[in-house]
Parts: structure tokens; sequence; C-alpha cells
């Protein structure tokens, strides 16, 4: 990832209004930043929520409160905590994620 062309600033993601994004069941509520070709989000999902689909894009992740689990399409499970995080490479290993307590995420993208 190159970074370039974005003047320091700060994000209060209090302010940013979520988009409501549909699971197979629950809900994701993204508070997203675009820098130039980087994405930014605050991720919240509800208790319940598992993601409708295989994702191939890239991601650095932090768990922030709650609890999340992600399963690779090779069949391989982690679980993250809070303070721990996870990264994959776009188109690397396709992967979706679900949570049963809920949990709050910082994504780079």
């Amino acid at each position: 990832m190159q970074i370039s062309n974005i003047p320091f600033g700060t994000t209060d993601w209090s302010s940013i209004k979520p988009t409501e994004h549909v699971g197979e069941t629950g809900y994701a509520y993204w508070h997203t930043q675009h820098f130039g070709n980087i994405r930014v989000r605050m991720v919240e999902y509800t208790p319940g929520y598992l993601a409708d689909h295989w994702c191939t894009k890239g991601h650095i992740l932090l768990c922030i409160e709650g609890e999340l689990h992600t399963e690779l399409e090779d069949g391989r499970k982690f679980t993250l905590k809070p303070g721990m995080s996870y990264q994959v490479a776009d188109n690397a290993e396709p992967h979706r994620s679900y949570t049963g307590i809920g949990a709050k995420l910082f994504v780079v993208d």
C-alpha cells in the first residue's frame, strides 16, 4: 500500500452517518471515510451477524469490542477478541465473518 497525497486530519467516527448492510443474518453498520484509493471504516456487527458472501477484498482489521469469528473458504477458522487483528491480501484467501455477541472493528482496505 502506498499512502500519498493525504494531508494530516482527524476523524470523529460518531459524526459519520452509518450505512446499513444486511448479512445472511444480522446487520453490519459501516462508518466510512475514503482517502484516495484507501477506504477506512469503523464497522459494527449486530449479535448473530453472518456475512452473506465470501469476501476476496484485502483488509487490515482490528477488533475493538466483542468477538469476531472469521472462516476461510478452505475451512480454517480464526477468532478475534479486542486488541487482536488480522490482515489478508486482495484475492488471496476468500473469507467471511460472523459473530454471536456482536463486534466493533476498525478496517483499512
